[in-house]
């Protein structure tokens, strides 16, 4: 009867301990995956089209979420938008407004780095592509297609850049722990 009694005891600390495992694992991930700036993120992404999880994730590898972020290339804020792509993106958006330091708003910075990724998809049809045009640059990318070494039948097959190609992954990796964390039907 004692054994039976230690055993039982044993395997519900042992349940205990791996429930909390569980738990803290999660939480300290989600720590690490924040969900910020939710409402302007959600109200973009249905704007333009765009996987919300695949607008955290581009933040959470641009700027980790800090949106005073300025590169070494000058890239500016959350999304690390470069002040003569904004002034290109407003130029197409009809906005007048185009102060570069206008990118250190939240609300600005999300809403022109999710139009600049819609207008990157309607392009290229692939998020990844789009992704690498985002980090290397639509023209970069255009002449990676025309190449077979990287492409195949139009899709990129194959990244020249290490600091893309790595860029690319890391944010794909991103998006699918933001869907597992907030956004998997459960």
């Amino acid at each position: 009867m004692k054994k039976t009694i230690i055993i039982i005891s044993i395997l519900l600390i042992a349940a205990l301990v791996a429930s909390l495992w569980v738990y803290l694992d999660t939480f300290i991930t989600k720590k690490m995956y924040p969900i910020e700036y939710s409402e302007t993120v959600e109200t973009c992404a249905k704007e333009y089209s765009v996987p919300k999880e695949l607008v955290y994730a581009v933040i959470k590898t641009e700027s980790n979420f800090k949106s005073d972020a300025v590169s070494n290339k000058n890239a500016i804020g959350l999304m690390q938008i470069q002040p003569d792509t904004y002034e290109w993106l407003c130029q197409k958006n009809s906005d007048t407004e185009n102060d570069p330091n206008l990118l250190y708003k939240p609300e600005v910075n999300i809403k022109y780095g999710v139009y600049y990724l819609d207008m990157l998809y309607s392009e290229f049809g692939s998020w990844e592509t789009a992704l690498a045009a985002y980090n290397a640059g639509p023209a970069n990318v255009r002449k990676w297609l025309e190449n077979p070494e990287y492409s195949q039948d139009g899709v990129l097959t194959n990244i020249p850049f290490e600091e893309t190609k790595n860029y690319v992954e890391k944010v794909m990796k991103a998006k699918e722990t933001y869907v597992e964390l907030y956004f998997e039907e459960k």
